[in-house]
């Protein structure tokens, strides 16, 4: 309890800058015998906390010091700004005055040794205004609607209750009970156009976790790359899941989804790739491949 009060004191203390003692003894209940001696042995531990006496006296801490030495090391500080800095991606600029004023409080540099950007290459998308639309819609418990386009280019309009962010392999999904299909459906970022923001609220829901067994149907592959497409290879694929042989090529043994898109994915790495198993997806490529050809041919 006296260590819990002694804490409390301190942030008290550095909130208000300064109080009188028999303001501390009213707030924290206590006689002023009680603060006096709290006093002082905050200040046997080394916590620079002093009295004074007179019409503007009182009790006060030396400015800065409680976070700067007592509470927060170095490196506690320089993990705070940062994860600021890169929370700001998502936060168009909200979280500026914040840092600028912890920059000020912990008297520190941070070093941009991170940089986070979700707009493309050579292009700007508006990741921005999703995610900060989505952020408000989750927060204020309204329902947004968008237009979705699914794995085949399928659009359609979609009214969901949002839920939650996720980062999945590379890529942004928001988690969300969609109205139309009565359930949750998780719907990736980069795929979503149109969005907007209702004034319609929601209850919540228990959010179901993304066990990816429930979710699709798995298959195991084991799959050669040549050494070649190696870049793409550590690019897509996690390295425990990677075998370099001594000719140089790569194996890869992994369990992917058992979806449309799986072949053309495969499909997408050319002559650089040989499908060990299971035969009826060296199939199904071999005969997406077949009609490629066809549908070449006679042009």
């Amino acid at each position: 309890m006296k260590e819990s009060r002694l804490f409390k004191i301190m942030y008290y203390l550095l909130n208000k800058e300064r109080a009188t003692a028999s303001e501390l003894a009213e707030k924290f209940e206590v006689s002023l015998r009680t603060i006096y001696r709290d006093i002082d042995v905050l200040s046997s531990a080394g916590i620079p906390i002093y009295t004074s006496a007179g019409r503007n006296g009182g009790v006060y801490l030396v400015d800065n010091f409680v976070l700067d030495k007592a509470l927060l090391s170095a490196e506690e500080q320089q993990n705070i700004l940062v994860a600021l800095q890169h929370l700001e991606v998502t936060q168009n600029g909200s979280n500026n005055e914040t840092i600028l004023k912890l920059k000020a409080l912990f008297q520190t540099h941070v070093h941009q040794w991170i940089d986070i950007d979700f707009s493309q290459w050579g292009e700007y998308n508006n990741a921005h205004d999703k995610f900060e639309i989505i952020k408000t819609a989750i927060l204020s418990r309204v329902q947004i609607p968008f237009e979705y386009a699914n794995s085949k280019g399928k659009v359609s309009q979609r009214l969901v209750n949002p839920a939650k962010l996720l980062y999945k392999s590379n890529a942004w999904y928001l988690q969300a009970f969609c109205i139309e299909k009565n359930d949750f459906r998780v719907f990736k970022l980069s795929r979503i156009y149109e969005i907007s923001i209702t004034d319609k609220s929601f209850e919540p829901l228990d959010i179901p976790s993304l066990d990816k067994k429930s979710c699709t149907e798995y298959i195991h592959l084991d799959l050669l790359f040549s050494e070649e497409i190696a870049y793409r290879v550590y690019d897509e694929f996690n390295l425990n899941n990677i075998t370099r042989q001594n000719d140089g090529s790569l194996s890869v043994s992994i369990d992917m989804p058992n979806e449309e898109w799986l072949i053309r994915y495969l499909l997408s790495f050319g002559k650089s790739i040989k499908i060990l198993s299971p035969a009826s997806i060296r199939t199904r490529f071999l005969e997406e491949v077949r009609a490629m050809y066809e549908n070449n041919i006679n042009l």
